[in-house]
């Protein structure tokens, strides 16, 4: 089961093994929780007392034995909605905060796969009417399909057009059809750069597609129109 979801909602890699061994187990004493999850005793009762301040995880004293449980994982929805909601009563506040800065920084580094979405996002809000893309690879379905479908989505219902250059090796995901409000060209089969550049208004995201992404986001008008004439160039030498 792919547990990326869990690692994005904030629950750590040991929380996430002690969270499915309780689901597995029911009502259990730490003992069975240690074995199911492969984890040092430290580590288990340190993820356990976290997973309960999240409300994720329950506990029966029964005598000297305590006994832990699983929260059903609809649960986790509500978590969620709480957090957003409290996030979203401070938004205001740091959005302010954010506009009193002397000096905006022109170029930002993300790293990993939450970071290359966290840049990817920031390239949706930077405005504008056009999305271009050069150089997209077959790497890049790493931030998996249903993700791209739904970033997409969002882009569409901006309002905004895309026109997408993507490298060869990702003509079988059929872009074309899956993406509304978008145009999508294919470079010549052959050399396969694992460097995709978008263009957003005045923001270009550089993303390098290796095993841990590495994405860079420069917000600089000029350099902006210069990446765009150059998507222009190859607009014109690729094909569909």
């Amino acid at each position: 089961m792919d547990t990326q979801i869990l690692e994005d909602v904030g629950l750590t890699n040991a929380e996430i093994r002690v969270y499915l061994a309780l689901l597995e187990l029911g009502s259990s004493t730490s003992g069975p929780v240690i074995e199911r999850s492969e984890l040092q005793s430290s580590v288990v009762f340190m993820a356990l007392t976290k997973l309960m301040s999240k409300g994720f995880v329950s506990v029966v004293k029964e005598g000297k034995r305590r006994y832990y449980q699983a929260s059903n994982p609809k649960h986790i929805s509500d978590y969620l909605d709480e957090k957003k909601k409290r996030f979203e009563s401070i938004l205001p506040g740091l959005i302010s905060r954010q506009s009193m800065a002397k000096e905006k920084p022109e170029a930002v580094l993300f790293r990993g796969i939450r970071g290359i979405k966290e840049l990817l996002y920031e390239l949706l809000e930077a405005g504008g009417k056009e999305h271009h893309t050069i150089g997209s690879t077959k790497e890049s379905l790493m931030l998996g399909g249903v993700w791209w479908l739904n970033y997409h989505k969002k882009r569409a219902a901006k309002g905004i057009e895309a026109g997408l250059v993507f490298n060869e090796s990702l003509r079988k995901w059929h872009a074309e059809e899956k993406y509304p409000k978008a145009e999508v060209r294919y470079t010549r089969q052959g050399f396969e750069p694992l460097t995709e550049t978008i263009i957003r208004n005045d923001k270009v995201g550089i993303i390098i597609w290796n095993e841990k992404p590495i994405g860079v986001l420069i917000h600089n008008k000029t350099v902006a129109e210069s990446y765009d004439k150059f998507f222009g160039l190859i607009w014109k030498a690729a094909r569909r």
